[in-house]
C-alpha cells in the first residue's frame, strides 16, 4: 500500500510538472489567497510561482452595505483574499451605525495581531461592492452619540476594506500620544523621533517613504503636520484624514504605553524602504494628486488683536487691509467680503487661509523657520471681532478669505483628471502588467472632504478622475472631516512671488488622491 501511494505521488508531481508554467501561473493567479498558500506546498514549481505571485505589488479592496456587522465582514474579505495576497497593512472605514470596537476585533481577528491594522468611523466610503462588483459612493450621516446610533436605519451600516503589499517596503504602526493627567499635551516630537528611529533602522534614512495618517476628533492636526513638514525630506508623501474615531493594532506600534497617563490622538501608517531587499525587488512610489474645493475672495488682511479662547477652540480678532491704518471689526470685514462676492455668502462654508512665519525644532534640535497656510473656519463676526475656528493665529498674520465652491471643485477635477493623464502616461498601467519593465498603477486610495458630496447633482464626480485613467484598478476611498496632504501653495493655481515658499499640508473641501506605482528592476541590477 505505501509503495502504490508513493508511486501515486510520484506520478501526480510528473503529471504537474508537464504543465507550462505560463498556464499554472494563470491558474494559481485565480485561487484565493488561503488556497494559493496551501498550493506552495504541492511542489518545489508552484512554490516558485506562488512566490512570485505574493511578491507582485497588490492593493486588494472591497466594501459591504450588509446590516449585519458580522456579515459585512465575511463579505468584504471574502472578496479582498479572492485573488493571491501577501496582506501587509490593512485599513478598514466602517459606517457609525456598527460597534467601532467589535469591528476592529472582528477584522484583526481574520489576520492576527502582527499585520499593522486601521479600523476608523467613518463619513462614507467609495469602492467595489463585494457581492454586486459595482461601483458604490455611500455617504452617511453625522450621529453625535451611542444612543442616536442605536435609533439609526440601515443607511449607516456599511464595511469598506483594504488590504495591501507593497513590494520594497515595510510598514510600521507608530502612535501619537497625548497626556490625560494634568494639561494634556500632545507628544509630537517623541511621534517624529519615533518614527526617525524606525525609519532609520530600517532603510538607514531618517525619512520614510510615506506617511499615512489618520487622527481622532478631539486632535487639532495643524501643529502636527508642521513639524512632520518640517522634521522629513521633501519627498516623503504625507496623506491622511482627521476627525474620525479609530482603533489600531500592529506588531510594532501596539498599545505598549500607561492607558491611564497616555491616549492615542492619532496613528501614522509609515511606509520605510527595506535596506535589506534583495537586487530583483524594484521600487514602490507613492503620487498624490490634489482636487480643491474652494476659491479666494476679497483682498488681503492682516491680524492686529487676536484672542485665542481654548474653552471653545476659537480665536477672535480684528483686522486691517494692507496699506490701510483702519481698525476692522468682523462684520465690517464680512460685509466687504459679501458686496464683493455679491452673492449668497452666509449660505456657503466660508474660510480665512492664514499665512504664518513660525520657529519650530524637534527635541533639542535647533529650530529654523517655516512659512506655511493653514484654513480656519468663519464661524461669525460682529461689531468687535470675527470669530473663527481654531487656534494658533498671532498678530501680524496675513490671511484671505476663501469660499466653498462648487465650479472650482469641477474644474479642479478635470485637473486632477489631467494631472493622472499623465502619469499614466509613463507606463504601463494595467493589473497585468505589473511585471513589465515600465512603471505601473496598480492602485488608489482617496480622502474626500464629507462636504463635497452635497456639491454634485450626479454621483462620482470625484472618483472620476481615477476611474476614467485608471479602469480595472483598485480605487477605494472614504468620506473625512479633514484632509490631509502634503504640499505647497501651488496646489491652489498660481501663487505670488511672496507666497512661493508657503506649504499647505491640511485641506478643506478637497479630494486627495494617493496613487500608488510599481517599476521593476532594471536587467543591469539582477
Amino acid at each position: 500500500m505505501a509503495e502504490l501511494r508513493r508511486r501515486a505521488a510520484a506520478d501526480m508531481e510528473t503529471t504537474i510538472d508537464l504543465i507550462g508554467d505560463d498556464l499554472l501561473h494563470n491558474i494559481l493567479s485565480r485561487l484565493p489567497a488561503l488556497a494559493c498558500a496551501n498550493a506552495a506546498c504541492v511542489s518545489r514549481s508552484w512554490n516558485l510561482i506562488i512566490t512570485t505571485l505574493l511578491s507582485s505589488p497588490n492593493l486588494s479592496s472591497a466594501l459591504s452595505l450588509n446590516p449585519s456587522l458580522q456579515d459585512a465582514v465575511n463579505e468584504a474579505f471574502d472578496k479582498v483574499l479572492s485573488r493571491p495576497i501577501r496582506p501587509q497593512f490593512v485599513s478598514a472605514s466602517i459606517g457609525p451605525s456598527f460597534s467601532l470596537q467589535q469591528a476592529h476585533q472582528l477584522i484583526t481577528g481574520k489576520l492576527g495581531s502582527r499585520i499593522p491594522t486601521v479600523t476608523l468611523v467613518s463619513q462614507g466610503i467609495f469602492g467595489r461592492n463585494a457581492v454586486s462588483d459595482e461601483f458604490e459612493e455611500v455617504q452617511w450621516e453625522f450621529i453625535e452619540n451611542d444612543e442616536a446610533r442605536l435609533n439609526h436605519g440601515n443607511e449607516n451600516w456599511g464595511v469598506l476594506l483594504t488590504v495591501g503589499f507593497l513590494p520594497g517596503l515595510k510598514v510600521s504602526l507608530i502612535p501619537l500620544l497625548s497626556k490625560t493627567q494634568g494639561t494634556q499635551a500632545l507628544m509630537i516630537d517623541e511621534l517624529v523621533l519615533n518614527i526617525r528611529e524606525c525609519s532609520s533602522s530600517v532603510s538607514g534614512f531618517a525619512s520614510p517613504v510615506a506617511i499615512l495618517l489618520f487622527s481622532d476628533q478631539e486632535t487639532d492636526m495643524k501643529p502636527v503636520l508642521q513639524k512632520l513638514d518640517y522634521a522629513f525630506c521633501p519627498e516623503t508623501v504625507i496623506v491622511g484624514e482627521g476627525g474620525s474615531q479609530f482603533l489600531y493594532q500592529g506588531e510594532t506600534a501596539s498599545n505598549h504605553f500607561n492607558e491611564e497617563e497616555y491616549s492615542s490622538a492619532a496613528v501614522a501608517l509609515s511606509f520605510l524602504r527595506d535596506s535589506g531587499n534583495p537586487p530583483d525587488v524594484g521600487e514602490t512610489q507613492f503620487h498624490v494628486v490634489l482636487s480643491p474645493g474652494i476659491s479666494q475672495i476679497g483682498p488681503t488682511y492682516k491680524a492686529v488683536a487676536v484672542k485665542e479662547r481654548p474653552r471653545d477652540y476659537s480665536t477672535w480678532l480684528t483686522a486691517k487691509r494692507e496699506e490701510q491704518f483702519e481698525n476692522l471689526d468682523g462684520l465690517t470685514m464680512l460685509d466687504q467680503i459679501y458686496d464683493e462676492f455679491g452673492g449668497d455668502l452666509y449660505c456657503s462654508a466660508l474660510y480665512v487661509g492664514v499665512s504664518k512665519r513660525r520657529k519650530c525644532s524637534i527635541g533639542m534640535e535647533k529650530g529654523s523657520w517655516i512659512y506655511l497656510r493653514e484654513f480656519h473656519e468663519v464661524l461669525r463676526g460682529d461689531e468687535e471681532y470675527l470669530y473663527v475656528h481654531g487656534g494658533g493665529i498671532r498678530s501680524g498674520d496675513s490671511f484671505q478669505f476663501y469660499l466653498a465652491n462648487a465650479n472650482v471643485a469641477r474644474d479642479s477635477c478635470n485637473n486632477a483628471s489631467n494631472n493622472l493623464r499623465c502619469l499614466k502616461r509613463d507606463g504601463h498601467t494595467t493589473s497585468d502588467n505589473v511585471n513589465s519593465k515600465k512603471k505601473s498603477v496598480f492602485g488608489c486610495i482617496m480622502f474626500s472632504c464629507c462636504g463635497r458630496g452635497e456639491y454634485f447633482v450626479q454621483p462620482d464626480v470625484d472618483c472620476s478622475p481615477f476611474m476614467e485613467n485608471f479602469p480595472g484598478i483598485t480605487f477605494s476611498g472614504t468620506f473625512s472631516a479633514a484632509e490631509i496632504a502634503r504640499g505647497d501653495l501651488s496646489l491652489y493655481g498660481p501663487v505670488s512671488e511672496e507666497n512661493s515658499s508657503l506649504r499647505c499640508c491640511s485641506h478643506v473641501y478637497s479630494t486627495v488622491y494617493l496613487v500608488m506605482s510599481y517599476t521593476p528592476a532594471s536587467p543591469s541590477t539582477l
